[in-house]
């Protein structure tokens, strides 16, 4: 069993490792690593859910000391661990070639596993992996192992958020100045919301986006531009000012994860119809006063993260600035006019 300054020292390892790499490969790598030398195990692996794949296994992000052969039958085996960890906090098992909880028996007999420890990763509280140690002999494991090998997970699930966060960040100034620069390239309106609900849609990974702005005479949200929405479902009817989500019209963001259930959404039949489950809205602001919402359209219910809203509320502010150029424009020009024609009639006189 391994002493307590052993403990000690790998954390001081990878801790080390968080200070001066970013790289969350280094560092994934360094905790599986340390793993195996610390319990003086046969191998180690951490498995993480498929965010782009398949939904029902994890794969294997980082491991030492398995064949290709055994990782390619573990991911859904990986996925069940997860499960039964929900109940008690671990597996321990300390036959692996004849336990029922776990499969291929004979894959591990032909690997050299002997027995095996399973882990939660945890993000944000939810099982998003597992790390799985195995050994090489019979083991019982010790409650200090088993504690050892749950904090070293936590770790992995801190470096998998840390890289996650900054490459969202880097993505977000990307979009967000993309689109600055392409906001520069028209003074119409039209063309400039358009453009924005293209562009977001592809960024936030969404059905559709439209953008609606304030008609405080007819008193409702007169349509601006959209993108991936029906025909049909612009022609729903008006929407009203005073039925809208009106958190939103007093200037703050607004998640509604069941669009179709929602006491407060217009025309929920309709939403139902054309696919739509999930809805941001954001406001448009010029200065203080709220002109207009942009809201995007999500197929399937979800939480939009901190970074997405951050993200949309930049660009709508992008959006109300863009306006309000447009506007002063549009302005100048007619006084411009004014004065062409004041100089000429005065000129008339003469």
């Amino acid at each position: 069993m391994p002493e307590r300054s052993d403990y000690f020292k790998t954390f001081c390892a990878v801790s080390r490792a968080f200070g001066t790499t970013l790289k969350k490969e280094k560092v994934l790598d360094l905790i599986v690593q340390s793993a195996i030398d610390t319990m003086e195990a046969k191998a180690a692996c951490l498995f993480f859910e498929d965010e782009q794949g398949a939904s029902d296994i994890f794969v294997p992000i980082a491991q030492k000391g398995l064949s290709k052969s055994y990782l390619h039958a573990e991911p859904r085996e990986a996925k069940r661990a997860a499960q039964e960890i929900m109940k008690k906090g671990y597996i321990a098992i300390h036959d692996a070639t004849t336990d029922p909880r776990v499969s291929t028996h004979e894959i591990k007999k032909k690997e050299g596993i002997a027995s095996i420890l399973v882990v939660p990763v945890l993000v944000k509280e939810r099982v998003k992996g597992v790390l799985t140690l195995y050994t090489a002999r019979p083991r019982m494991f010790s409650d200090e192992e088993i504690q050892f090998l749950t904090a070293l997970a936590e770790q992995g699930g801190l470096a998998i958020e840390r890289s996650r966060l900054v490459m969202q960040i880097t993505r977000n100034i990307r979009i967000f100045t993309n689109i600055a620069e392409g906001l520069n390239e028209s003074l119409d309106i039209k063309v400039i919301m358009e453009r924005l609900s293209v562009d977001m849609a592809r960024a936030m990974g969404v059905k559709a986006v439209s953008v609606r702005l304030v008609d405080k005479e007819k008193q409702v949200l007169e349509l601006v531009a959209s993108h991936g929405l029906s025909r049909k479902y612009l022609n729903k009817g008006p929407v009203r000012i005073e039925k809208s989500v009106t958190e939103a019209l007093a200037g703050k963001t607004v998640v509604i994860r069941d669009a179709t259930s929602n006491k407060e959404v217009q025309y929920r039949d309709e939403k139902k119809k054309e696919g739509i489950a999930s809805i941001l809205t954001v406001p448009i602001r010029i200065k203080d006063e709220v002109i207009g919402v942009m809201r995007y359209y999500s197929e399937k219910e979800r939480d939009f993260t901190e970074g997405e809203v951050m993200l949309a509320e930049a660009v709508a502010s992008l959006g109300g600035l863009a306006i309000h150029n447009a506007s002063m424009y549009l302005m100048l020009k007619q006084d411009m006019q004014c004065l062409k024609e004041d100089i000429w009639s005065h000129r008339s006189w003469f």
